[in-house]
């Protein structure tokens, strides 16, 4: 069976997941990129290094994210959603985002871009800055379909 996803489980695909794409454009260019991400109910936060994805954002901040939950070809959840990105510049706001990711993909990250267990006090609190780039995207309209067999 096809059919649409609620709202009530729209939101639980996007905090249950921590993987989504993000498809920005701008200049002629439209570049979709998978990144790890924390979901607060309003926002997604994510962090990266300069690179494409934000020289594009930052030109056109308009974007859209996608997440995906696959048992099978035939089980599958998929939720696209609309948003804004704003790049967290000030310590707080850096923080703030920060420790979103950190309370929810912490144990889970192992590459060059990610957080290290020096970067909170042992509560699991923030303690200082990142390098990269830390966002957030404002979900501004969510849509989901699913398949179940």
């Amino acid at each position: 069976m096809l059919g649409e996803l609620t709202a009530n489980q729209i939101e639980a695909v996007l905090h249950r997941e921590v993987v989504g794409r993000i498809g920005c454009h701008a200049d002629d260019i439209t570049y979709i990129v998978p990144t790890t991400y924390a979901y607060d109910g309003e926002f997604v936060y994510g962090h990266t290094i300069e690179g494409m994805k934000i020289d594009i954002m930052r030109k056109n901040p308009k974007v859209c994210f996608e997440v995906d939950t696959i048992e099978n070809m035939s089980n599958w959840r998929s939720i696209i959603a609309w948003g804004t990105f704003e790049e967290l510049k000030t310590k707080e706001e850096r923080g703030s985002g920060m420790q979103q990711l950190i309370d929810r993909v912490l144990p889970l990250l192992t590459g060059e871009t990610t957080i290290s267990h020096s970067m909170t006090d042992g509560h699991g609190k923030y303690v200082e800055a990142m390098k990269g780039v830390v966002y957030r995207i404002k979900l501004t309209k969510k849509t989901g379909r699913y398949e179940k067999r």
